[in-house]
């Protein structure tokens, strides 16, 4: 069944959601910056959790969580991470969609705080064993390293944070 027949108001322009939301503020709009600030480079050193979105070459879109001690994500400049590729469910839906699409979002969460950080970009699948070495956990070098070259970071504000109570012990 055609999911729009099922409901009877569905939105189809960007018009029709800002006569509904309104415009966002200039605040909002100059929050997105080209590169990775001292603040986003802060919250990327003190994050251990990350989520990974990508496309595949049909446009089937994944996201998938990575985890480390805090700072696991490497800052190599003000517009490109790297982040390790640790072993898992050997599925590696990351990966093998960055080598047909390499658009990439990345959004890094810090527990307690409300606050995260998204980039957004292009990114590339490198072996380079001194970037590898130097991603080592307990002795562990990842296989494979994920290079990110941010076109946008944006911090997000803590108010979903706040009204999902995500970090609540309850």
């Amino acid at each position: 069944m055609n999911l729009e027949a099922r409901f009877k108001e569905v939105i189809k322009s960007e018009s029709e959601v800002r006569a509904i939301l309104g415009s966002p503020g200039k605040i909002a709009v100059k929050k997105a910056l080209p590169h990775m600030n001292e603040h986003h480079q802060a919250m990327i050193r003190r994050s251990p959790f990350i989520l990974i979105a990508t496309y595949d070459a049909t446009g089937m879109m994944d996201i998938s969580p990575k985890g480390d001690p805090e700072g696991f994500v490497t800052i190599l400049d003000s517009t490109t991470i790297a982040i390790p590729d640790r072993p898992g469910n050997r599925r590696a839906d990351t990966i093998t969609n960055l080598l047909t699409n390499d658009r990439i979002a990345v959004l890094f969460l810090i527990p307690g705080k409300g606050e995260s950080l998204r980039i957004s970009g292009r990114a590339i699948v490198v072996r380079d064993i001194q970037l590898r070495d130097a991603m080592k956990v307990q002795g562990k070098t990842p296989e494979l390293a994920i290079v990110v070259e941010a076109e946008e970071a944006f911090s997000h504000c803590a108010r979903c944070v706040i009204r999902s109570n995500l970090w609540s012990p309850e």
